[in-house]
């Protein structure tokens, strides 16, 4: 039930009770108050469809705003966010982390789960070789490798 109908219930009911107005001052107050309720029903009514109408409009914006940005940077950039981020195990607790670019390049990572500081190792595990970034970015492991090679 809407509040337009709750008012209208309340004006029978009202108008039921056969009140007088110009005799009763409890009668003409409960008219007035009637007729304010009216009008904030509709108020409320008109409020809502302009709720919608705008809800609508923000989509069709939405949309267009889609639309133009497919065509200013070609794709989608939800699936760009991705590229500068590498997923890495602790070798403490086997949880995966995030990292950047930048903690990738500094070799030391903290796992924000056990706290434990470890060195980030980029060697290709298929075949145990370095990644080829300077010999720094796979720790010890990359030293001890040219080592068993000679």
């Amino acid at each position: 039930m809407t509040i337009s109908e709750k008012v209208a219930y309340l004006k029978g009911l009202a108008e039921g009770l056969d009140l007088d107005t110009a005799k009763s001052k409890e009668a003409k107050l409960i008219s007035v108050m009637i007729g304010i309720l009216e009008e904030v029903g509709l108020s409320i009514e008109d409020l809502e469809e302009n709720a919608t109408a705008l809800g609508e409009e923000i989509d069709a914006i939405s949309d267009d705003l889609s639309d133009v940005e497919e065509v200013v940077f070609g794709e989608d950039d939800e699936d760009d966010l991705d590229e500068d981020f590498f997923a890495v195990e602790c070798p403490s607790c086997g949880n995966d982390i995030d990292i950047d670019e930048d903690a990738l390049a500094a070799g030391m990572v903290e796992c924000p789960s056990c706290g434990e500081k470890f060195a980030i190792d980029l060697s290709d595990e298929e075949d145990g070789r370095c990644c080829g970034r300077g010999g720094q970015c796979c720790g010890k492991e990359a030293a001890s490798e040219e080592g068993a090679k000679e």
